[in-house]
C-alpha cells in the first residue's frame, strides 16, 4: 500500500469515528479479528492436513504427494505456533517495588480506584524524559495482558507532584474499562502484528513468505482503519486526567512537558556532552540535571518553544495529537504555565540512590562514546588556536570555520567580528551571512532580514534556511511589531524553496539508493562532527556515508546514510532513522537508511565505499 492510500483510508476511518463512533467500533474489532481468524484458519488447516496424511497412511501405499503435502502442513504449522507464541522484552529500566516508591504506589491505587480500571502489574524506572503504559499479552496472541507503567527519572525531576499524577492519569486512562478495553485490545493486536511481521521477515522459509504476502496485505489497513481509534484513545485519556486532576493540571504538565522536553534535548544534553572537552572521563548526568532543574527555563525560551509547539500539526506519523489539539480539546489556553516547585522526586523512598544508579549506567554505557568525544573537541580546540595563531592572515573561508568551530565549543562565544571580517573580503560568503544572521540580536530584526535578503540572494543552496530563518524571525513578538508585507513576502519565498526542497528530496527518495552517489565530500572538521553525533546514538553499530548528486540540483549537498542497527524492531528503527534525518550535523539533507532487507547489509557493504565510524566495543 502506498502512502496516498494510506491516507484515504485513515481519512475514512476519521469520518465513519465522526459519524457514527459505535459502528465504527464495531468496523474496527471485526477488522482486527480477521488477523486472529487467519492464524486460525491456518492452524486448523495445517492439523487438518496431518490428521489426514497420518490416517490415510496406515490405509495406502506411502506417495511423494502425499510427503510434500505433510511437509508443506508441518511448515505452516510451525510458522502459525510462532504467530500465537510471539514474545516481547521486558521494559528497559528498573522494576520498583512498593517498599522503592511507597508515594507513588499509593497514588497509582488511587487513580485505580477512581478509574475503576485492571491493575499495573509491574512499575519500571528508567533514564526517558517521559511515562508510558504497555499492554503486553501474557501467552502469545491470545493470552491476557501483563499492564507495566515506566516512569522516566528526569520526569520526575521536573514535574511537581500533581503534574505528574495528571502524567500517571492519562496513563491509566488507556487501561479503563467499556471503550477502553477496545482499544487496549486494539493496542496489544497492534503491537503483536508488529513483532510477528519482524519476526517473519528474518525467516526465509516458504511458509513465511506466505505469512509475509498475507501481512504486506493486511497490516497497513489494520494501521489505517486503527488510526482514528489510537487517537480517540489519547483525547480520552486527557479528558480522564483533567476529571481527576483538573483540567489547568492536565494543562499545565502537557505545556510545561512540552517546553522541558525542548529544554531537556537541545540544552542540557548539550551542555553535559560539552564537558567531555575537559572531563576526559564520563560524569554522571542525572545528578547535574537535578540541580539545574531546579532553575527554570528562561522566559524567551519558554516563549520560543511554547510557540514552536504550538505550530506543530497533527499528521499521520504519530497517534499522539499535537500540544495544540490536546490544550484545545480540554478547553485550555496555550500559556506558560507557572514552573514546578517541589519536584516529585521525593515520591521515591530514596531517590539518591536511583540517581547514582543511572548516573553508573549511563558512564557505562557511553565511556568509548565519551573517549571519542573528548577526542574529538580536543581536535576543534587544537584547530581554533592554529586559527587564532594566523589571526589576520585566515581566508574567509578559515574565518567562518574559526568562527564556527568557536561556537561548537561555547555557543555564546563572541564571534561575530570574525563573520563580519569574512564579508570584508568576500560580501557574498554564504557561511558568513548564515552565521551573522545567527549571532545578530532578536530584537534586530531590520539588521537580520537585511542579512538574510543579502543570503537569500547570494546562494540558491541557502534559500530554503534564509527563508525559513526570516518567516519565524517576522513572526516572532518579541522581535517586534508585525509587518504584514514582509512577512507575504518571505513566506512566498519560503513556499518556492520548499517545493524546490521538495523536488529535491523526492530525486534523493525515489532514486534507487546506489545510483548517481560518489564517495562524501565532507572535510575533517565536519566529518568529525558527524562521527560524535554517532557515536552518541547508542543503537548505532556502524555508519556509511555517500553523496547523492542530484540531476536538478547538482551543486547541492545531498547525503544517504546506512546505518546497521542490530537487534531493534523494524518500526523503532524506522523512528530513529526519521529522527537523526532531522538531528545529524551534515551540511545538506540526508536519508537515513538501515541495513535490513532493502538495502540488505551486503549491499551496503559492497557499494558504500567502506564505513565512516565504528562503535568501539
Amino acid at each position: 500500500m502506498d502512502r496516498a492510500d494510506f491516507v484515504h483510508l485513515v481519512r475514512l476511518s476519521e469520518h465513519a469515528s465522526a459519524d457514527d463512533s459505535a459502528r465504527y467500533r464495531r468496523s474496527v474489532a471485526a477488522f482486527a479479528a480477521l488477523g486472529y481468524l487467519w492464524v486460525l484458519a491456518c492452524l486448523a488447516l495445517s492439523v487438518g492436513i496431518i490428521a489426514w496424511v497420518a490416517l490415510s497412511a496406515g490405509q495406502e501405499r506411502f506417495s511423494f504427494g502425499r510427503g510434500w503435502l505433510a511437509l508443506f502442513a508441518l511448515g505452516l504449522l510451525w510458522a502459525t505456533l510462532r504467530a500465537l507464541w510471539v514474545r516481547f522484552d521486558e521494559p528497559e529500566g528498573r522494576e520498583l517495588s512498593r517498599s522503592d516508591a511507597p508515594a507513588l504506589f499509593e497514588a497509582l491505587d488511587r487513580i485505580r480506584k477512581k478509574i475503576k480500571g485492571p491493575p499495573v502489574h509491574r512499575v519500571y524506572l528508567d533514564d526517558e524524559f517521559n511515562a508510558s503504559i504497555r499492554q503486553v499479552p501474557r501467552f502469545g496472541l491470545f493470552g491476557g495482558a501483563v499492564n507495566s507503567l515506566s516512569i522516566g527519572l528526569p520526569l520526575l525531576m521536573m514535574l511537581d507532584r500533581r503534574r505528574l499524577l495528571s502524567v500517571l492519569a492519562h496513563e491509566y486512562g488507556h487501561l479503563r474499562g467499556n471503550h477502553g478495553k477496545l482499544s487496549a485490545w486494539i493496542y496489544r493486536t497492534r503491537l503483536s502484528w508488529l513483532k510477528l511481521d519482524a519476526s517473519l521477515q528474518r525467516d526465509e522459509g516458504v511458509m513465511a513468505l506466505v505469512s509475509q504476502s498475507f501481512f504486506r496485505w493486511y497490516f497497513p489497513r489494520f494501521a489505517a482503519r486503527t488510526f482514528a481509534l489510537a487517537r480517540q484513545d489519547e483525547y480520552e485519556a486527557d479528558r480522564i486526567s483533567g476529571r481527576l486532576l483538573g483540567t489547568t493540571v492536565a494543562a499545565a504538565a502537557l505545556t510545561e512537558i512540552a517546553i522541558k522536553a525542548n529544554w531537556y534535548a537541545d540544552e542540557f544534553w548539550a551542555s553535559h556532552w560539552a564537558r567531555a572537552e575537559r572531563e576526559p572521563q564520563p560524569p554522571g548526568p542525572f545528578k547535574a540535571l537535578k540541580e539545574l532543574a531546579a532553575t527554570p527555563p528562561s522566559d524567551e525560551f519558554a516563549r520560543r518553544a511554547l510557540r514552536d509547539a504550538m505550530r506543530r500539526v497533527s499528521d499521520l506519523e504519530d497517534t499522539h495529537p499535537v500540544l495544540r489539539d490536546r490544550l484545545e480539546a480540554l478547553g485550555q489556553k496555550a500559556v506558560v504555565p507557572p514552573w514546578s516547585v517541589e519536584p516529585a522526586l521525593g515520591m521515591l523512598a530514596d531517590s539518591a540512590k536511583w540517581i547514582e544508579h543511572f548516573d553508573n549506567q549511563w558512564r557505562r554505557n557511553h565511556a568509548s562514546d565519551w573517549k571519542q568525544h573528548h577526542a574529538h573537541r580536543s581536535r576543534i580546540r587544537e584547530r581554533v588556536e592554529l586559527l587564532a595563531a594566523r589571526g589576520e592572515r585566515n581566508t574567509p573561508d578559515e574565518l567562518v570555520e574559526w568562527a564556527d568551530s568557536e561556537r561548537r565549543l561555547d555557543p555564546a562565544a563572541p564571534v561575530r567580528v570574525r563573520y563580519e571580517r569574512a564579508l570584508q573580503i568576500s560580501p557574498e560568503h554564504a557561511g558568513a551571512l548564515r552565521g551573522l544572521a545567527q549571532m545578530l540580536p532578536v530584537r534586530d530584526r531590520a539588521a537580520r532580514l537585511a542579512v538574510l535578503e543579502r543570503l537569500h540572494g547570494a546562494s540558491a543552496a541557502s534559500r530554503w534556511w534564509a527563508a525559513k530563518s526570516a518567516v519565524a524571525a517576522l513572526e516572532n513578538p518579541d522581535a517586534g511589531a508585525h509587518d504584514e508585507e514582509a512577512l507575504k513576502l518571505w513566506r512566498g519565498r519560503l513556499k518556492e524553496a520548499e517545493e524546490a526542497e521538495a523536488r529535491a528530496w523526492e530525486e534523493i527518495t525515489e532514486t534507487p539508493f546506489f545510483s548517481q552517489i560518489a564517495r562524501h565530500d565532507l572535510s575533517d572538521y565536519e566529518l568529525g562532527e558527524l562521527q560524535a553525533d554517532l557515536a552518541r546514538c547508542l543503537p548505532i553499530s556502524r555508519a556509511w556515508l555517500v553523496r547523492k548528486t542530484l540531476r536538478e540540483f547538482p551543486w547541492r549537498r545531498a547525503y544517504i546514510v546506512f546505518v546497521d542497527l542490530p537487534g531493534m524492531d523494524d518500526e523503532d528503527r524506522w523512528q530513529l532513522c526519521r529522527h537523526l534525518e532531522h538531528t545529524l550535523s551534515l551540511p545538506g539533507a540526508a536519508l537515513v537508511l538501515w541495513a535490513g532487507h532493502s538495502p540488505t547489509l551486503a549491499d551496503i557493504e559492497r557499494q558504500a565505499f567502506g564505513p565512516i565510524w565504528t562503535r568501539r566495543a
